[in-house]
């Protein structure tokens, strides 16, 4: 006699889905629909691909798009390396290692608000501590916020130093994972520090690699709250990213066209983030 399935632990699940559909499906189908009109509160043009035409036609928006993909390829593989270097100073049972890895993360503690106006006093380019520091030793600061050229740098610099702890903690757990045999059998074949580093540590910190690459870029290619707090995307439009020039697009109220800016978004970090994930996965399942 054939078992019939109960029903009884898909309720499990249905609250879960309810949530899911109505916090994040609902909402996505909705702005991909927005995406395509020209709208208000009130009402809703059908106008087709009229504001992904106009977006890319916009160099402004042209260039958020190229700052994001510049600042989350640049802050994420920052992390992963100096978080990965860090970590293994950190297990490395070096004197008051247990203070220093609370330093290293504190910043991940602190509201990313509260650091970009703090480092935005910093780097003012005639009052901030930074430059009258240099300027004491006889070297002229450079207009860290206030240059175009060196904008989304700077504030790519006070996300890494933000964000470099939690890195380095993933990469901890990582290198606590590793068995000391492997460590043992290489010195064993006259393997060198830095031998036992490129040939046990790295490919056995995979794991870890991927987890901080993934959260780095798509914290990266999300990012928000630092840039306007620190330059609002200025000077000009030089540290502007995708967010921030949606945000503005709401400001004005140009909704659709922002709106569309919103899908790009959710498709970039789609493109980006979903291969990654999938080559790396079989990266570990063919090991």
């Amino acid at each position: 006699m054939k078992k019939r399935n109960s029903a009884y632990p898909y309720w499990f699940v249905l609250p879960g889905a309810v949530i899911f559909t109505v916090l994040f499906l609902a909402p996505t189908a909705a702005s991909f629909w927005f995406a395509f009109t020209r709208w208000d509160l009130y009402t809703a043009q059908f106008i087709g691909l009229d504001n992904f035409v106009q977006f890319f036609k916009e160099p402004f928006l042209v260039q958020g798009l190229w700052n994001t993909l510049i600042y989350a390829f640049l802050t994420s593989g920052t992390k992963s390396v100096l978080g990965l270097l860090l970590a293994v100073l950190l297990t490395s049972g070096i004197w008051a290692q247990g203070f220093l890895r609370t330093v290293v993360f504190f910043p991940v503690l602190v509201s990313t608000i509260g650091i970009g106006i703090t480092f935005a006093a910093l780097m003012h380019p005639t009052k901030g501590l930074i430059n009258v520091g240099l300027e004491h030793i006889g070297i002229e600061g450079p207009g860290w916020l206030t240059s175009a050229s060196l904008a989304i740098y700077s504030i790519a610099f006070v996300d890494l130093w933000k964000g470099i702890g939690l890195a380095t903690l993933i990469y901890i757990a990582g290198l606590s994972a590793i068995s000391t045999d492997y460590y043992e059998a290489a010195r064993i074949d006259g393997a060198t520090r830095l031998q036992q580093f490129w040939r046990v540590t790295v490919p056995l910190v995979r794991p870890a690699t991927v987890t901080v690459v993934t959260l780095s870029l798509i914290g990266g290619l999300r990012s928000f709250d630092l840039i306007w707090a620190m330059t609002k995307g200025g000077p000009g439009f030089s540290s502007d990213v995708l967010a921030s020039v949606i945000y503005k697009q709401y400001q004005s109220g140009f909704y659709g066209l922002s709106t569309a800016g919103n899908v790009i978004l959710f498709l970039l970090i789609t493109i980006i983030i979903m291969p990654m994930t999938y080559f790396f996965s079989r990266r570990e399942v063919s090991q």
